[in-house]
């Protein structure tokens, strides 16, 4: 399987989608707050999204509409308020964006799926919102999805986009993405917010099947703070305008392609993620390799990389490898601890659970890149993990202390 990354490319790069903005002053004035992204023909969605009790209104009625609906034609997006634990009037409010996006696209409002972003516990000033989705809805192009993406960030510092392409069956496939996340950030199912949009032809069955195979892979694998979002959502729609050979069998090798492309999608939004978590000032990688199974290599790489103690050695540039191996004790992994091997970058600091007298230097040399890679091996088995987070800083306190403000 070959494919390219497309520079500049976002999640207006695939045939037959357009993207509209707006500047409605949810939270910020003169600021992009809400995104609608449209397919110009019917098309077929799937979504994964938050395992929090307290999952908000969009949630809900774009898990329903997932369920209800067959056909598809897009997302409508807002940030600055979270419209979660809101009661029947948020849910009447997410509702209420569907329809209302649904009027300018000509489609039934349950074609659409809606998400938000925000502050929790805050209704949505529905006034601002059906005038900025009016604004977007009136004036969509396949050129602005750069400001799409900036539409949909918080406390993001940066804005996350890819797009790349594949060829199946002799066909080229586009798929164009964007995510937003920077804090709340511990997904057990999706991500905060991601989009994923694609000309493949493909079925609903197989759709679904795909991203929940590259969500596994990519975005539960993410961690920055430890706090599973209320509003966690990750979609994709595809509209079929490639023309390829229509995808219905998972078996089938175009099936298996597709597949592995979205999931490197999926990873590098995650890692664009990770880049830009809250206060963050070193990118982590974690990496258990020789495992017995891959859900304990993935377990225990979770539970390394979403260490606090873990997170603020890496800030402090302290080679304290034994906040790795307390991590991984309790991670709930089945290893043996005097197998265990620690590397930080290629340097091996213990071997066989006993730490080693290793060069501090080469070791601080390491841990004062932007990017650090943990190394965990079991030796006990031939599978592997990796996951993805950041260091823990002053910073971080800073931002979530002054967040309603």
């Amino acid at each position: 399987m070959k494919y390219k990354f497309i520079k500049d490319g976002g999640i207006a790069t695939p045939q037959g989608f357009k993207v509209g903005v707006a500047k409605s002053g949810i939270k910020y004035q003169d600021r992009y707050d809400l995104a609608f992204i449209v397919s110009q023909s019917s098309a077929v969605a799937a979504g994964v999204f938050t395992t929090n009790k307290f999952c908000a209104a969009p949630v809900l009625v774009s898990k329903k509409h997932l369920m209800e609906c067959q056909e598809f034609r897009g997302f409508v997006i807002n940030s600055g308020c979270a419209n979660a634990c809101t009661g029947e009037e948020g849910y009447s409010d997410a509702l209420k964006m569907t329809e209302e996006a649904a009027k300018l696209v000509g489609c039934s409002s349950e074609e659409l799926l809606v998400a938000s972003t925000g502050v929790i516990g805050m209704q949505l000033p529905m006034d601002r919102i059906i005038k900025g989705i009016k604004v977007a809805g009136s004036d969509m192009s396949n050129d602005k999805g750069h400001l799409a993406a900036q539409a949909i960030m918080t406390t993001d510092t940066v804005s996350k986009e890819v797009a790349v392409e594949i060829e199946i069956d002799k066909k080229k496939i586009l798929l164009g993405a964007m995510a937003k996340g920077s804090g709340m950030i511990h997904p057990n199912m999706a991500t905060m917010l991601g989009f994923v949009t694609t000309d493949v032809a493909i079925s609903k069955e197989c759709l679904q099947k795909a991203l929940v195979m590259a969500n596994k892979d990519s975005f539960n694998m993410l961690t920055v703070d430890g706090d599973t979002s209320t509003n966690d959502t990750l979609l994709v729609i595809a509209n079929g305008q490639a023309g390829n050979t229509f995808i219905e069998d998972e078996n089938s090798e175009d099936f298996k392609n597709f597949a592995k492309t979205l999931k490197e999608v999926c990873i590098t939004l995650t890692k664009m993620i990770a880049h830009d978590g809250e206060g963050a000032t070193k990118f982590l990688e974690v990496r258990v390799i020789n495992s017995p199974s891959e859900a304990t290599a993935k377990k225990a790489a979770r539970s390394i990389v979403g260490s606090n103690l873990v997170k603020t050695a890496i800030f402090g540039k302290d080679a304290n490898w034994g906040r790795v191996v307390c991590a991984l004790g309790y991670s709930g992994a089945e290893f043996e601890p005097n197998l265990v091997d620690i590397y930080l970058g290629e340097l091996l600091v213990a071997q066989k659970g006993r730490g080693l007298n290793f060069d501090e230097d080469l070791a601080m040399k390491v841990l004062e890149k932007d990017e650090v890679v943990i190394t965990v091996d079991l030796n006990l088995g031939d599978y592997k993990g990796t996951a993805w987070g950041c260091d823990l800083t002053y910073d971080y306190v800073s931002i979530n202390a002054e967040y309603r403000s």
